[in-house]
């Protein structure tokens, strides 16, 4: 089955999984689910399908207050590593699009899910780190200054570099 990116179809696709009318049959499915969850701030969903092993650690308060605090703008699956049906273990490599405190943001990372008596559950998380790029080229020691007073860098704004 294909996962919908379109956010509408994305939520109309998960929600059987939140009603609890139907399971995520891959670690994808799980996963869109989840962040379909999170968007609707459907917080029992969250904690149930966390792995058993590890589901009391979950913050449910911090979960739930960064849920509400954020605007879902869109999920995109990058990559799966196992986690098709007949698999018991899986690996998902995503980016959600959100806004939080006004400010708009790129969450990537690769989650871990397993499956225990038929039945997919998130495991945990590496976050993945976008290099920051820089720009505007970097300017040299004896470049002239970009304040523009006709000085060099270094003998200008690069005194203190």
């Amino acid at each position: 089955m294909l996962i919908p990116t379109d956010p509408k179809h994305l939520e109309a696709f998960a929600l059987p999984f939140i009603r609890g009318t139907a399971y995520p049959k891959t670690a994808a499915e799980l996963m869109a689910s989840r962040y379909v969850a999170y968007s609707l701030c459907e917080i029992d969903y969250l904690i149930e399908t966390h792995d058993p092993q590890t589901r009391a650690a979950t913050d449910r308060k911090g979960t739930e207050a960064w849920a509400r605090g954020s605007k879902f703008h869109g999920l995109e699956i990058l990559d799966t590593l196992a986690g098709s049906e007949g698999d018991d273990k899986g690996e998902v490599e995503f980016v959600a699009r959100y806004t939080s405190e006004g400010v708009e943001r790129r969450h990537h990372e690769r989650s871990t899910f397993c499956r225990i008596d038929g039945r997919w559950f998130f495991s945990a998380a590496r976050i993945i780190q976008t290099p920051v790029r820089r720009i505007e080229p970097k300017v040299g020691r004896n470049d002239p200054c970009p304040c523009g007073n006709g000085k060099k860098f270094k003998k200008c704004h690069g005194v203190d570099a």
